[in-house]
């Protein structure tokens, strides 16, 4: 499993966790689309913002590993701003390799990209 050096580990004040430290030993969680239903709390919301940000500061429109990037963080963003970039894709491994969409993520997360270097502050 591949560790992204320098990405947050956390949402700032928060503990809403981005990354995980070690592979889990029952098996890799699987990456599965969660709906976001409007009336998520406003906490949930920021979490989902600050981590798209974080992944767009660090990756970009790059494909990348999913490598320790916490599988329920992604699995809020999964199948609309942050997609499979291979084909098979295996939801359960680590060394799935993923892409944001800039399209949907540019609608979904406007203060991210909208920012000067399209960085939005988040991190």
């Amino acid at each position: 499993m591949i560790k992204h050096r320098g990405f947050p580990g956390r949402l700032p004040g928060t503990d809403c966790q981005f990354t995980i430290r070690r592979p889990n030993p029952k098996g890799v969680t699987k990456l599965a689309a969660r709906e976001r239903f409007a009336d998520r709390r406003a906490p949930d919301r920021a979490a989902d913002e600050g981590f798209m940000a974080a992944l767009w500061a660090h990756f970009g429109d790059a494909p990348f590993e999913r490598g320790n990037l916490d599988a329920g963080r992604l699995s809020w963003l999964f199948g609309r701003e942050v997609v499979p970039a291979e084909d098979p894709f295996d939801p359960e491994s680590y060394d799935a390799l993923l892409r944001i969409d800039r399209q949907v993520a540019e609608i979904s997360f406007p203060e991210v990209f909208d920012a000067p270097g399209g960085e939005g502050g988040w991190v």
